[in-house]
């Protein structure tokens, strides 16, 4: 039922959240913000395909340091004159965290 509801709300939320593909070595994630949850949303998908899973929301109380990461990590890939360097730091700060957070579950 909460992985119904989680696909529905995500779903229903599409249309407001930004989206950013984080590439890892095997697999790449799909970091979201939702703003009217104050959620990231996390998802991942195989290299090679257009298949998306969802893996779990963080609200930004839980892990407020990848709730910021991600907000500055869509703001770097938003800018017109984007760094690509400052860009991929952002994105393996993010993968950092994220894994971090794995862990500490």
């Amino acid at each position: 039922m909460q992985k119904q509801n989680n696909e529905i709300k995500w779903k229903m939320s599409f249309a407001s959240i930004t989206k950013l593909k984080i590439n890892t070595m095997n697999t790449n994630y799909l970091f979201a913000i939702d703003s009217n949850s104050e959620e990231v949303l996390v998802s991942q998908s195989a290299k090679g395909t257009n298949k998306i899973d969802f893996i779990e929301q963080i609200s930004r109380t839980e892990n407020e340091i990848l709730f910021n990461a991600v907000v500055t990590l869509t703001s770097v890939s938003q800018d017109p004159n984007l760094d690509v360097a400052i860009f991929k730091a952002s994105d393996k700060l993010c993968q950092l965290i994220y894994a971090k957070h794995c862990l500490n579950k």
